[in-house]
């Protein structure tokens, strides 16, 4: 008890001395409001001053890793990293990488970067730029660009260069094909130069009114590249209240602003305007694994037109506005382009807005007729950045420098973890000294290096960049964001939240085999805690079913690769349904016969276990064609067309996919067989748990693998439960084979009736051979003989049976077996069997 005590004040002064500050912040805080108290207040700092404690507590507890684990009672403080530890002590000790965390809070994440970068900066660089079209980093000198493929992301890439002219760019973009580079030089004037030919040409607005927002290119078959433009004007001789004069100004600037489409003529080596959308523009955001543009307008910059340019042609979205909440002070907040981000997650489109005043991340989710808003999740820090890593959302809270993760598959509101630093992994100075010539001066500068993305993380110019990347702008660096799956499952484990986390698990797909063995360790463990047999059913049957769905549409056999492709090749896909299994051949409005629409506890495993295609970005079917708009969410409906197609957005990625699912031998081989050997004394425990299991493989018609029958069947006999065993037989719950009728003959040497149960399944079988083997181990070989001569099985060698009779020393026997195969197996008379067994008969009779 007095150890404990010290231990919890050793604890106490750690906190103390690491967590002053955010302790200094949040009770400055409280302390300005006291005595007025309402929830959430001071929420801010105290997710800031409640991180820091976790950190300190979770590292005490890694330095008590090695048997002298020290166990801490302070509830409300380390309740989630006693969830942590819950799950480590499933899944099993923390892998080294998930220890090896570089960071500035040197903790434990679910969410890291890893050593070593990929270096963007060249010699006279003046400036980074990403191609999201291409998935290219761009480094500009005065007179060259230099690229670096990361669809592959390698951080040992080398470069390539062309040569550009000189001049001010404020943005530069290849073109799908690679072969044409267009450089904004202005706010009125885009350079075009064709690689091919070496041609160079502008092309400027027509009027000095016009600005050029940006460009981007398409794979759209009506045009190739399209400019954002809107128009600047004067705000001079108004009069307040002159409506109509306002009025006419944004006419005036409507009929200016919108998209203008191009086209690049081959032959006259231009661009040849195509089409122009008009409309107002404030600001507009884009992205290429979307292909979606959406235009900002109004006073506040919230409503929205969007349009999709994809390979099957342009889909215009219905316009809507985003909900901005109202400050206490008379004032309209403006949103601005860097609180609006387009993420794809499991196929569907949402857009994500931050809501400063209100301190929410609002989404929304894109229909063909319909942007439904889905809900908000909170904020906790005024500057936020998202990124998205195998389907899951992460939300950077950039001033606490922390990172939330969410999986709103099911349109959930709940982070599936506590918020933690992001991490920087793999960082040594053996691997610097080791990957560096000029040891010194190399590892002095990687560790500056090093020491400034600490310094800088989070910062002002960190650059997140679609999906999972981020681009370090002062020190010209791109790290690719993973996330631990370990981690990120452990922090939110407890014994109520298994079957989330399992399904959570069979929904990635990056790390499928990690999710895999997780999956099973997580089951292994709750049945050696003894957790009640309806949880561990429950989390079987999520396995299961997920197992089930992924053998019924061919993702579980699919090991395929990515290969890194021109996107102007990239294939297309439907705009329609995202429920997973959906052929992008089929109608967009088809559901595969294996999903019901009612089976909702189904559908929340198999959307995500299933490769939706390695694109999947698609535009969900309109709400006006059957499918019924959630209760409570807000809609801005429009036209319906159901004959709309997209081009699905390239990922360029070289990967290998695979299915997170556990097989039926899986079970048997790390879970059961395991847990058997550790539970030796718990025979009714696991015979409840075997039995349900084998119910939720009926359920989905899966094949058990024959060895877990037969570990029921030594189960069983062990405790000698004969009974339940027979009854387990007789009604087909232990399914007959080989290997059952073998281990029952084996087990029933002390119950006859039992060792007759594995002769009749043997029977039964028709397994001939091995019964007739039986009878003669038994001495049964005169009834062997009788039922070989009835069943004609002629796969028994003579020479078993004689010398069985041999053996019992009874000549009449043996001379009765040997005439047996005389009359019978022609030529045996001239066999050496015969002669030697002949000789035996004449023996013994002497």
């Amino acid at each position: 008890m007095k150890d404990k005590n010290n231990a919890t004040t050793s604890l106490l002064k750690r906190i103390l001395l690491n967590c002053s500050a955010q302790a200094k912040q949040y009770g400055s805080c409280v302390s300005a409001r006291v005595p007025e108290v309402e929830k959430d207040m001071c929420l801010k700092e105290f997710v800031v001053l409640k991180n820091c404690m976790q950190n300190v507590v979770w590292l005490v507890h890694i330095s008590y890793s090695e048997g002298r684990s020290t166990w801490f009672d302070l509830s409300g403080v380390i309740t989630d990293n006693l969830k942590k530890v819950n799950l480590h002590k499933m899944t099993g000790e923390l892998s080294s990488s998930a220890l090896s965390c570089s960071s500035g809070s040197n903790a434990l994440s679910h969410v890291y970067i890893q050593y070593p970068p990929l270096r963007c900066n060249v010699p006279g660089s003046r400036s980074l730029f990403y191609d999201d079209s291409n998935k290219l980093i761009l480094s500009l000198t005065p007179t060259q660009v230099f690229s670096w493929k990361i669809a592959t992301y390698n951080p040992y890439a080398a470069p390539s260069s062309d040569r550009i002219s000189e001049g001010p760019v404020l943005s530069i973009r290849y073109s799908l094909d690679l072969k044409l580079l267009a450089i904004q030089r202005s706010s009125q004037e885009i350079q075009i130069w064709n690689k091919d030919t070496g041609d160079t040409f502008s092309q400027k607005c027509r009027s000095e009114s016009e600005s050029i927002l940006g460009f981007f290119w398409t794979d759209c078959p009506t045009c190739e590249i399209v400019f954002v433009k809107t128009r600047s004007v004067t705000c001079t001789n108004l009069l307040p209240g002159t409506l109509t004069r306002i009025e006419a100004l944004f006419k005036a600037i409507c009929d200016c602003s919108g998209l203008d489409m191009y086209t690049y003529g081959t032959e006259s080596r231009n661009l040849q305007l195509v089409q122009t959308k008009k409309l107002s523009i404030s600001w507009y955001i884009y992205t290429h694994e979307s292909r979606l543009v959406l235009l900002a307008s109004g006073m506040q910059c919230k409503s929205f037109t969007g349009f999709q340019l994809s390979s099957a042609g342009i889909i215009r979205l219905p316009k809507f506005e985003m909900v901005m909440a109202k400050p206490e002070a008379n004032s309209n907040p403006i949103l601005a382009a860097e609180d609006v981000h387009i993420i794809t997650v499991y196929g569907r489109i949402y857009c994500l807005q931050f809501d400063k005043v209100a301190m929410l991340l609002r989404s929304y989710r894109f229909y063909r007729d319909a942007v439904v808003q889905q809900g908000s999740l909170p904020a906790y820090s005024d500057r936020i950045a998202v990124s998205v890593v195998d389907n899951v959302l992460l939300v950077h809270q950039a001033e606490a420098k922390v990172v939330i993760v969410y999986d709103i598959y099911a349109d959930s509101q709940v982070p599936i973890s506590a918020p933690l630093p992001l991490c920087l992994r793999g960082y040594s100075r053996a691997n610097v000294a080791a990957s560096h010539t000029s040891t010194k001066t190399s590892e002095a500068s990687e560790s500056k290096n090093l020491s400034d993305t600490e310094e800088t993380t989070y910062g002002d110019q960190w650059q997140f960049l679609v999906p999972d990347l981020v681009l370090d702008v002062s020190n010209g660096s791109l790290w690719k964001i993973s996330m631990d799956l370990e981690a990120s499952s452990g922090i939110s484990a407890s014994s109520s939240e298994v079957q989330l986390i399992l399904e959570f698990l069979q929904r990635r797909k990056l790390d499928a085999e990690k999710a895999k063995q997780l999956s099973l360790a997580i089951v292994r463990t709750i049945i050696l805690e003894r957790k009640p047999v309806p949880m561990v059913a429950r989390a079987m049957d999520v396995l299961l079913a997920a197992y089930s769905q992924a053998i019924k549409t061919g993702s579980y056999y699919k090991r395929s690769i990515t290969e890194e492709i021109s996107p102007s090749n990239a294939p297309n896909a439907a705009v329609g349904e995202t429920i997973t299994g959906i052929d992008v051949s089929r109608s967009i409005n088809q559901e595969p016969e294996s999903v019901t629409r009612n089976d909702s506890s189904k559908r929340s495993i198999m959307d995500g276990s299933i490769e939706k295609t390695e694109t999947g970005d698609l535009l969900e079917p309109g709400l006006l064609g059957g499918e019924d708009l959630p209760t409570g969410h807000s809609q801005t409906l429009g036209p319906t067309n159901n004959q709309l197609n997209s081009s699905a957005s390239q990922r360029n990625q070289s990967q290998v996919t695979s299915s997170a699912a556990t097989s039926p031998a899986d079970f048997y081989n790390y879970v059961f067989s395991p847990t058997v050997e550790e539970m030796m004394g718990d025979g009714s425990y696991l015979t409840a748990i075997i039995v349900d299991f084998l119910r939720s493989c009926s359920l989905e018609k899966l094949k058990v693998y024959p060895n877990t029958y037969v570990l029921l069947v030594q189960i069983l006999a062990r405790d000698e439960r004969y009974a339940e065993l027979g009854l387990f037989i007789i009604n087909k719950i232990i399914e007959p084979s080989k290997e059952v009728a073998l281990q029952l003959l084996d087990s029933g040497r002390q119950n006859q009736q039992i060792r007759k149960l594995g002769q009749d399944i043997l029977r039964q079988l028709s397994l001939h051979h091995d019964y007739i083997l039986l009878l003669v181990q038994d001495g049964y070989y005169l009834e062997a003989l009788r039922y070989a001569r009835k069943n004609k099985v002629t796969t028994v060698r003579p020479s078993l049976f004689l010398e069985a009779a041999y053996v019992s020393k009874d000549p009449q026997h043996l001379a009765a077996v040997l005439r047996f195969f005389s009359d019978f197996i022609p030529g045996f008379k001239s066999s050496p069997d015969h002669n030697t067994y002949h000789r035996f008969v004449a023996e013994l009779n002497s």
